[in-house]
């Protein structure tokens, strides 16, 4: 191929390593020339089994060609991606290898190991470099152009594009880089490369294409795929140490096939889901759904189908009229249509998560030819403690495929044997064990889990793109749209923008939406389309209401009844609230009484246990154990859950709770007392008030809301309570006030549009004497909504940018990598996502136990050192908590927290994959403990009825 040393030195490079556990010592080795053909040979089943076809098309559509252009690009870039490790700078790091490729013409001098710049001249950094290049030097590509632009996939394999910066240094220390027959043997990689692809010939028709960012990060996160999967040495074998001082081995295509043929049916990727086109609607949706179709899911579903081409749709209906189904059954048509592999279904939170991984999974058993051999994934933070989701893990595929590391010198993982496959005759998707973990779960075929997952696809992180992919080859599916505030919304918006530019089908669920934030959203997706129009955009009131990008708004008949709710409004005393609930609940009945902060909610409840009993007081906030919150949240739906044979009504109750009974919880009311709160949320919190149709005791037969936490109601301007301000917008608290201070009745759900877009429209609402206060709070809001939309800008993603544009710097000044991050969510929440911990109890010898009180395996002795077995790690991991927002802050006290909890280090933990790296926050036997760590300083208690509570020191 080249003259000189370099004609076959370039077959002595190597790319992996396999070393003794106790020395550290090179035990195995992989020639480069074999990762490279294993890669590309991977990235093109890839292409041809498992990536999505809506993906395919994106990729083919950028290349100006079909299918088969694309697959020719990912399979060239997968047999490039390692050239740079054709360097000293890398071959350095294994120094017995480096002696046996300097013995056929590859000199290392050995002090580069020593080099203090030795590890930035890094292997994919050279490897850009050189691809660019030659592919502008040798083939007539584009500098600027695609030259620049399939380089950048080479440098950014390893999850960070590189910078210009970074990229300068490669041309500065030339030595390390390479120079004369390391050139040459890059040339000779490259030129090997071309030719499996056809020659230069076949690569260089695309010398004149422009790729751009959504192009470049799909190929990119592909490569990234199969250069893991490549990687793992239990499906691509290393080799003998001794064979890299035999003679060369040339490149072998059969050999290269029966290794990739082995490998690849090792790791046995879940098949493609095809979904099949909806031919009547009607009927479809009672086979999948065992119900009538709502006027609101046939709408959906009818602008599902109309769309041409893929687009954005939201749906704002009442809470109960069955968004959930009508969004699976446009999910259902959009992919049809579309190509879509899957779909990705969004949450607010873990347990609206957990109740909607059982529905998408009912869903999946009725489609037809029921899809068991697709992949499904629960995203969030403590999946593996879902039954369901263990249940897939326990009866589907479980493949003991580790998660390969890429980096010079770490041996492949081998977490254990291969095990077979139970499929049970209703099962629907399997949980694929190379389809877990944070990063690789949501490329799974069905995800559902909590919206931060979508959320991060628009912050700056390592390995950016394999979110991306994750989410461009799927419909994508967010519920309750309207909880996310102008932080998240902003975040929410560019994720949005880039769904755009990848063609990816959207639907949007809201109960109540404004309608400034309607067109925002449909802005957002079609300036990633590049769309001049995004349809008519209307302030109508009009409700229920489907929108869709490129169609004309569709208002919808409801299909629930109207029923009139009583407002009655009363002072902010304790006092006060005890004396309507022992009027209203004389003849029995089960009120709700929701409050905007935890404090309210535990001193509320405090004295509610005090006046009626802790039998009929029932606490419920997100301050709980994930063990504990779980059996709350089943008592709340087995107790005022819908009518039926499993519902367990109590004659009398009084559920206090915060926001936790806002969102997808299915429960029902007889009278409900309410905080005041933005105008949206107050009617959120209404949707559970009389929401099924049962008997119920006559003082609370009329549905009746009481809104409570102002100062006084005959105050000028009627203002929320000072703790509510610090939770919701004060401009948005005096809007709703000025709404409902008059007001004595509410429609549900005629009302719910016109006070929603009254709420949050540009006219002034409330007497006269309150304008001066509103204008002051609306200039308050507007401060700091442009404050928070700059916070958020820190480590918000670019748009995607001209045709020209590259991935370089990508993510530079970003997070890092955001999975490892114990306050990763507060990056999308601008900090609200709080500290996350494991909460044991020190026994009276100083070791571990399970906390007492928890119903399952409570006071378990947990080893310190030794191993925990898998039934005691999950029950540890059930015991989950969030620490107060106070605690949590991205500043000195919530560091200090952070650092004061990594005192808790214990062997143990880091032996089981389920605790390793998760904070641990031990209470004493009386349930407390104190953390200090520089300006942070807390005491925190546990109460199995009241949650955790806190006070500083």
């Amino acid at each position: 191929m080249v003259g000189g040393a370099g004609q076959h030195a370039w077959l002595s490079v190597w790319a992996k390593t396999g070393r003794d556990p106790a020395t550290g010592a090179v035990t195995e080795w992989l020639p480069l020339h074999d990762h490279l053909a294993d890669t590309a040979g991977v990235a093109g089943l890839l292409f041809d089994h498992w990536v999505s076809p809506q993906v395919v098309a994106r990729i083919a559509a950028a290349l100006g060609g079909d299918s088969s252009d694309a697959r020719r690009i990912v399979v060239w870039l997968g047999a490039v991606h390692d050239v740079g490790k054709a360097s000293p700078a890398f071959a350095v790091q294994a120094p017995e290898l480096a002696q046996a490729m300097s013995e056929h013409g590859l000199l290392v001098d050995p002090r580069f190991a020593q080099d203090s710049n030795r590890s930035k001249i890094r292997h994919e950094y050279v490897g850009q470099q050189g691809v660019r290049s030659w592919l502008a030097d040798d083939l007539g590509f584009e500098f600027r152009g695609a030259a620049a632009q399939l380089a950048c996939v080479v440098g950014g394999h390893h999850g960070v594009p590189p910078s210009r910066t970074e990229l300068g240094l490669v041309d500065k220390r030339p030595d390390l880089a390479g120079r004369q027959e390391w050139e040459q043997a890059r040339l000779a990689v490259l030129r090997w490369a071309t030719e499996l692809i056809g020659g230069p010939q076949a690569l260089g028709r695309y010398k004149g294409v422009l790729l751009g960012r959504p192009t470049q990060a799909l190929l990119t996160a592909i490569v990234i795929m199969a250069d893991w999967i490549a990687s793992n040495a239990e499906l691509f074998p290393l080799e003998p140490l001794l064979t890299a001082y035999d003679a060369p081995r040339h490149p072998d295509p059969e050999r290269s096939a029966a290794r990739l043929a082995r490998g690849w049916a090792a790791l046995d990727l879940p098949s493609r889901w095809s979904p099949r086109p909806i031919e009547d609607v009607s009927s479809t949706f009672a086979q999948r759904f065992g119900k009538v179709a709502r006027p609101v899911q046939l709408a959906t579903v009818a602008v599902a189908l109309a769309q041409e081409e893929p687009g954005l749709i939201i749906v704002e209906a009442p809470m109960g009229e069955g968004k959930t189904e009508a969004a699976l059954m446009a999910a259902e048509a959009l992919a049809a249509r579309s190509g879509a592999d899957g779909c990705f279904v969004a949450l607010p939170t873990r347990a609206t998560s957990d109740a909607m991984f059982s529905r998408v999974l009912a869903w999946m058993r009725a489609l037809p030819g029921r899809p068991t051999n697709t992949s499904v994934t629960l995203a969030h933070g403590t999946a593996s403690l879902n039954d369901e989701y263990r249940g897939l893990l326990r009866d589907g595929y479980i493949r003991g495929v580790g998660d390969a590391s890429c980096c010079a010198g770490t041996p492949a993982t081998s977490p254990g044997p291969v095990r077979g496959v139970e499929e049970a005759d209703d099962q629907a998707g399997i949980a694929h064990h190379w389809l877990r973990g944070r990063k690789k779960g949501p490329l799974a075929q069905f995800v559902i889990g909590t919206v931060d997952q979508v959320l991060f696809a628009g912050l700056k992180s390592r390995h950016l793109m394999l979110r991306h992919l994750a989410l461009a080859g799927k419909v994508v599916i967010i519920d309750e749209v309207h909880a996310y505030d102008v932080y998240m919304s902003r975040y929410l918006d560019r994720v949005l923008h880039w769904l755009g530019a990848y063609g990816t089908p959207v639907v949007m669920l809201s109960a109540t939406l404004p309608a400034a934030r309607r067109a925002e959203l449909l802005a957002a997706y079609a300036g990633g389309r590049r769309d001049t129009g995004t349809g008519a955009v209307t302030d109508d009131p009009a409700y229920p209401m489907v929108t869709a990008t490129g169609h004309t708004p569709r208002p919808v008949a409801a299909g629930v009844d109207s029923r009139q709710v009583t407002l009655v409004r009363l002072t902010d005393d304790l006092d006060t609230v005890v004396t309507l609930l022992r009027d209203r609940l004389a003849d029995g009945g089960c009120a709700v009484v929701i409050r905007n902060t935890v404090g309210r909610v535990q001193e509320t409840a405090d004295r509610l246990v005090a006046e009626f009993g802790e039998e009929q007081v029932t606490v419920a906030h997100s301050r709980f154990l994930a063990c504990d919150r779980a059996r709350l949240d089943a008592g709340l739906l087995r107790r005022f859950g819908p009518p039926g044979s499993g519902c367990e009504r109590p004659s009398r109750h009084i559920v206090v709770a915060s926001q936790v009974v806002e969102q997808s919880l299915d429960v029902d009311f007889d009278l409900m007392v309410t905080d005041l709160a933005p105008i949206d949320l107050v009617l959120q919190r209404m949707g559970r008030l009389h929401r099924h149709e049962r008997p119920r005791p006559g003082r609370v037969r009329e549905p009746r809301c009481v809104v409570v936490g102002v100062e006084g109601w005959t105050a000028v301007p009627v203002r929320a309570v000072r703790v509510s301000q610090r939770v919701y917008s004060e401009h948005a608290l005096l809007r709703a006030a000025a709404l409902l201070t008059d007001r004595d009745t509410v429609s549900l759900p005629e009302d719910i549009s016109p006070l929603v877009q009254a709420g949050y429209g540009p006219t002034a609402l409330g007497p006269d004497t309150w304008q001066m206060e509103m204008r002051r709070a609306r200039q308050a809001e507007e401060d700091s909504d442009y404050r928070r939309r700059g916070k958020a800008g820190e480590y918000l993603l670019a748009e995607i940018g001209g045709l020209t544009a590259t991935l370089d710097a990508w993510v530079k000044a970003g997070v890092g990598d955001a999975d490892a991050d114990p306050r990763a969510g507060g990056r999308v929440r601008d900090g609200a996502e709080s500290i996350e911990v494991l909460v044991v109890q020190q026994d009276r010898d100083g070791g571990l136990l399970t906390p007492e009180w928890i119903d399952s395996d409570g006071g378990q002795q947990i080893p310190l050192d030794d191993q925990v077995p898998g039934a005691l790690a999950r029950t540890i991991a059930a015991c989950s908590l969030r620490l107060p927002l106070a605690m949590s802050q991205m500043n000195p006290v919530g560091d200090g927290v952070i650092a004061a909890l990594e005192r808790n280090h214990y062997t143990s933990f880091d032996r089981a994959p389920l605790l390793s790296g998760q904070l641990v926050l031990v209470l004493d036997q009386g349930r407390s403990a104190e953390l200090r760590h520089g300006p942070a300083a807390f005491r925190v208690a546990y109460d199995p009825q009241r949650g955790l509570v806190h006070e500083t020191l």
